[in-house]
């Protein structure tokens, strides 16, 4: 089975990953005013004084600009807050709009002069950046009532009495719609960032299972490779004096040891190549290769009996290979950690929803202490994903289980159980 190439599996990474957000074609305007806030306040404000000024030096009010009296003091004075206050419509919008409507209702009630412009301002800074939306309503509808009972809409409606209705109104409308268009803005693109790192972090998890599959399937070919070419290179040297013919033997098993190695190998590197310079490889070992695999370890072994039961063809391949590297990896456990004098059992029974395996040696004694019981420790304290762990690793991740451990009456025992139906059915 050929294993997908990288551009495979981003393309389905990819695929499965969530669309992002597309954002609205209309984008609020960043020009100098949204860049320099606080300049903007200030010459908003000054803007208001002056046209306040201008209000009032074309009605009946115009003397109050002489300053004559205390009065004229006074009016100017209110002026002069409520324009400036403008200066904190962005961070006490409210606070901002009461100062306003308390500057208007002292020039209204008992000074000289009539309303100022900033109140138009901050009606709008009352519905664009106050958060809390009960106050702003609160304070909006104060305005209002003002509006009413200045301009007498109540007792005698006019068209410029219900402009100015209307007008305030708006303008508190449109600064509050403005705000609940940059939060929909805002929320957007957070959840944009949001789902871009999401996809990220999915892609990284990608690349770190392939990495670990790929350490995991290295680690099962050049362990086993290694160790049957260990052994057979030690028997060579042990009875190349004696023996030359058997020696040459032992190394030419030795020679295709490794360029069986070397074949497994090539196949996995293949995985990491552009699908351009990919390569016609060989496929992915199974349950019919297992006989070929108990011949090798025949030839180092003293004794390697091997049994199956059912219908071993009808076994997934993703579980056929998990099944041979399964076997594969406890007979390296045996040649390396026993030797050529262990006697091993091997058995593979398909039964109707599951492939049970079973790899027995009788090399080390119940009282004994077996290396492969350390190494079983070890891989799971240090998460190494290799060895017993590895094993055990393969049979969970497609929903089975795997037990290593000392049997009863002597030896080592690698029992594991893999589904071969899909979970649901």
């Amino acid at each position: 089975m050929k294993s997908p190439s990288p551009t495979h599996q981003a393309s389905i990474a990819s695929d499965a990953s969530p669309e992002l957000p597309k954002l609205p074609v209309w984008q609020p305007i960043r020009g100098p005013f949204e860049r320099w806030p606080q300049l903007t306040d200030l010459l908003i404000a000054l803007f208001a004084f002056l046209l306040t000024l201008l209000m009032w030096s074309r009605d009946d009010a115009h003397q109050v600009l002489a300053l004559q009296s205390i009065w004229d003091v006074a009016a100017f004075q209110c002026a002069f807050i409520g324009c400036f206050a403008l200066l904190w419509r962005r961070t006490h919008p409210w606070q901002v709009q009461a100062v306003i409507l308390g500057a208007t209702l002292m020039l209204e009630l008992g000074l000289p002069a009539e309303g100022i412009v900033a109140l138009a301002f901050s009606l709008y800074s009352l519905g664009r950046y106050e958060a809390n939306t009960r106050a702003s309503w609160i304070a909006m509808l104060a305005t209002l009532a003002f509006v009413l009972i200045d301009e007498r809409v109540l007792v005698r409606p006019t068209a410029g009495g219900t402009v100015a209705v209307m007008l305030a109104w708006a303008l508190w409308y449109t600064g509050r719609r403005l705000r609940f268009r940059g939060e929909y803005l805002r929320l957007m693109g957070e959840r944009a960032r949001y789902l871009e790192r999401e996809r990220n972090a999915e892609s990284e998890r990608a690349v770190a299972a392939e990495r670990t599959r790929i350490a995991r399937e290295m680690h099962d070919v050049v362990a086993h490779q290694v160790s049957l070419m260990t052994v057979q290179a030690g028997a060579a040297r042990t009875i190349g004096r004696n023996n030359p013919e058997a020696a040459s033997e032992a190394m030419a098993s030795v020679e295709a040891a490794g360029r069986q190695a070397l074949t497994e190998m090539r196949h996995l590197l293949g995985v990491l190549r552009p699908a351009s310079d990919a390569a016609a490889l060989a496929p992915q070992p199974g349950l019919a290769d297992l006989p070929a695999l108990i011949d090798k370890v025949r030839e180092v072994v003293a004794r390697v009996d091997y049994a199956t039961h059912g219908e071993l063809d009808d076994v997934p391949a993703r579980v056929a290979l998990a099944a041979y590297r399964i076997v594969q990896e406890s007979l390296t456990n045996v040649i390396k950690h026993v030797g050529a004098a262990a006697s091993v059992r091997v058995s593979v029974n398909a039964e109707a929803d599951h492939l049970a395996i079973c790899v027995r040696d009788d090399g080390q004694g119940p009282g004994e202490t077996d290396p492969r019981r350390s190494q079983e420790q070890s891989g799971e304290q240090g998460g190494c994903g290799h060895g017993i762990a590895g094993m055990r690793e393969r049979a969970e991740l497609l929903g089975g289980w795997l037990n290593a451990g000392p049997a009863e009456g002597g030896g080592f025992e690698v029992t594991a159980q893999l589904p071969t139906m899909e979970r649901g059915n």
